[in-house]
């Protein structure tokens, strides 16, 4: 469920906490908040922009600098880098991308 912020409509009336902001968490069906629940000044929803992470982005800095290498075609760099973060953190995709880049830097025997 969504979480919505409210702040007080008159900046000098209502508690610290709506003056400061409230967070409420509303289903998209639920009617926005009118009154602060707990001095029942009038309040108003207040507009967030929303922070999401995109799904086909790098979880890290470690495997953004791992497709950097990739991209410059620097395959020896991007396969030491994934084996090593693929040791510490034991994630098998890692070990795999390594070992592609290793085929591709021209490694024949792994």
């Amino acid at each position: 469920m969504p979480i919505y912020e409210y702040r007080v409509i008159e900046g000098n009336k209502g508690c610290k906490r709506c003056q400061k902001g409230l967070e409420i968490i509303q289903s998209v069906h639920d009617d926005p908040v009118t009154i602060c629940p707990q001095c029942h000044a009038p309040v108003d929803r207040v507009f967030s922009p929303v922070m999401f992470r995109m799904r086909d982005r790098p979880a890290n800095a470690v495997e953004r600098q791992i497709r950097d290498y990739e991209k410059e075609g620097m395959y020896s760099h991007a396969a030491e880098l994934a084996d090593k973060e693929a040791e510490k953190t034991k994630k098998e995709d890692l070990k795999s991308r390594a070992l592609e880049n290793y085929k591709k830097a021209g490694y024949k025997d792994l």
